[in-house]
């Protein structure tokens, strides 16, 4: 039996540059730091004991913000940034 599919499947370059590998890390990095953050400093994290805080004072959650930041970048930015950086340097 013969499979078409798995003989012409395309060929990716294995190697990718480290601007490549250094933006697709990133936004995972972004997050984990973000995580560590909550994990080390909960106090931070207003939302584990909100007794007697308002709503900016429970809006405003710096680690949320990093792993949030982060998760935007990964999701929204990078996708489209890599393939740029990929394109470029199959013109070279």
């Amino acid at each position: 039996m013969e499979s078409h599919v798995a003989s012409h499947a395309p060929e990716r370059v294995a190697r990718r540059s480290w601007r490549v590998r250094t933006i697709g890390l990133l936004g995972p990095f972004t997050i984990v730091a973000g995580f560590a953050w909550a994990l080390l400093q909960p106090y931070r994290v207003t939302l584990l004991h909100p007794h007697g805080q308002g709503f900016w004072w429970l809006f405003v959650e710096p680690p949320l913000y990093v792993i949030g930041v982060g998760l935007l970048f990964a999701l929204v930015v990078a996708p489209g940034l890599l393939d740029d950086l990929e394109l470029a340097e199959d013109e070279r």
